[in-house]
């Protein structure tokens, strides 16, 4: 039986415990698929990173041959191995800086969420204070 099959067989059921209950059961659809999204963008993204690498692997196959019989200076080899290390260097440190902004990113964004999480109970305490007042009988029909 579901929440709804028990909040509607109950004659006390409010709106708001119908609104909690379908609200709470699509939240927890949501976050249960979470992980399955998270895991198939992973793939998709590491799919993507292992197309490149074949890419620049097939590159180097068919070229090898042809630059081997360029006999490039290995002057010039050298120069190259140095801008390629410089390049691949900036790659790697821009990837950790990315990580690390992300991960500050995500604290921060949860940081927020709870703040206003917090906010939002302060002003439902408030809210609800306010209308259990509007309940009550006011003083002067009592005169």
């Amino acid at each position: 039986m579901t929440d709804n099959d028990k909040l509607s067989n109950e004659k006390d059921a409010s709106i708001c415990d119908v609104l909690k209950s379908d609200t709470s059961e699509i939240i927890k659809k949501l976050e249960s698929q979470t992980p399955l999204i998270f895991q198939n963008y992973s793939n998709l993204y590491s799919q993507y990173l292992h197309m490149w690498d074949d890419l620049f692997g097939t590159c180097y196959i068919s070229e090898k041959e042809f630059f081997d019989k360029l006999n490039i200076d290995p002057i010039v080899l050298k120069q190259i191995k140095k801008n390629s290390e410089s390049i691949k260097k900036s790659s790697l440190e821009i990837i950790d800086m990315n990580s690390k902004f992300w991960d500050e990113y995500f604290k921060m964004r949860i940081s927020a969420v709870k703040s206003y999480d917090s906010f939002l109970h302060s002003m439902m305490e408030s809210y609800a204070k306010m209308i259990s007042q509007f309940n009550q009988p006011s003083n002067k029909n009592k005169k």
